[in-house]
């Protein structure tokens, strides 16, 4: 099997994957996502790298505004379009174009997972300081907000007033995505879904601080979800059109478990450090699945 890797050289996870490819005999190639590139004709698109073209299989890690540096609006939009015609000649991607594009998106994607029956925190969308205390009053406080795109907890506020809702947004001049604050035991859980292996973790917020992303600080500890738990991830996985998924889930103080959002390109590197087990393994297990 031919894959080729998209995603950023000397990166922990493309190593792990590249390693795990080559373990089972597979050839693999990392492609760059500033080396994309396409020809049009007549015949149809030729796609660039070689590497790419020539893949049975194209694995995607990282999303296409990643590599270390800012990247245009038509950096990515293309970079997309690109993994989106290639799909069309049959080429199977993991995970998807469509899929990638929904998971980086908290209101579609939530918007989705509600609109599945799935648990999800009371969210509010405006534009606007004025509309974002006008959701937030809706809401009451506090209040979380949330970049609409974004991973790893970064830009994340925890907001006590309106008034601190209207100074956050102005500040931004972002879209203000907000939820309800969901009191919780200072633990949340993330379940790892990869084709039809399921791994999970619980994430155990820092000490004064109420985020768990293992990226802040949070520490990640093996655990065993309930299967009902097990059932809402891949639910949601399958909401999203994701064939590989970390999902948070958290279970409030007031009884309820919810869905707090999906990731396309979820991280493994604490969940295998405190499980032990080989994520990069199981995705190429997935991958030869689809043969």
């Amino acid at each position: 099997m031919r894959v080729a890797v998209v995603g950023e050289p000397g990166g922990w996870h493309v190593g792990r994957i590249v390693a795990a490819l080559a373990a089972r005999g597979h050839e693999a190639s990392v492609v760059p996502w500033a080396t994309l590139g396409a020809r049009i004709s007549r015949d149809g698109d030729t796609f660039l790298p070689e590497p790419l073209a020539g893949s049975d299989v194209v694995a995607v890690r990282g999303m296409p505004g990643a590599g270390g540096h800012a990247a245009r609006l038509e950096d990515v939009v293309f970079r997309m379009d690109v993994l989106a015609r290639l799909a069309t000649r049959g080429t199977r991607i993991v995970n998807s174009p469509r899929a990638l594009e929904v998971a980086i998106d908290k209101y579609l994607s939530l918007s989705l997972l509600a609109a599945a029956g799935l648990p999800v925190p009371a969210t509010r969308v405006a534009q606007g300081a004025a509309a974002a205390v006008a959701a937030a009053a809706e809401l009451g406080t506090p209040c979380v907000l949330k970049p609409l795109f974004g991973s790893r907890g970064r830009g994340i506020e925890l907001l006590e007033s309106p008034q601190a809702v209207a100074a956050a947004v102005a500040a931004t001049g972002t879209v203000a995505y907000l939820q309800e604050f969901v009191p919780h035991e200072g633990w949340d859980v993330r379940i790892l879904v990869v084709g039809a292996e399921r791994f999970a973790i619980r994430r155990v917020a820092p000490p004064g601080d109420w985020r768990t992303n293992v990226s802040l600080g949070g520490r990640p500890e093996r655990f065993e979800p309930p299967a009902d738990w097990v059932s809402l991830a891949v639910r949601a996985a399958a909401a999203v059109s994701a064939e590989v998924a970390g999902v948070d889930i958290v279970p409030a103080r007031d009884g309820r478990v919810l869905v707090l959002e999906v990731n396309a390109i979820p991280g493994w590197r604490g969940l295998e450090a405190a499980t032990g087990r080989d994520v990069a393994a199981a995705l190429v297990r997935h991958l030869e699945s689809g043969l």
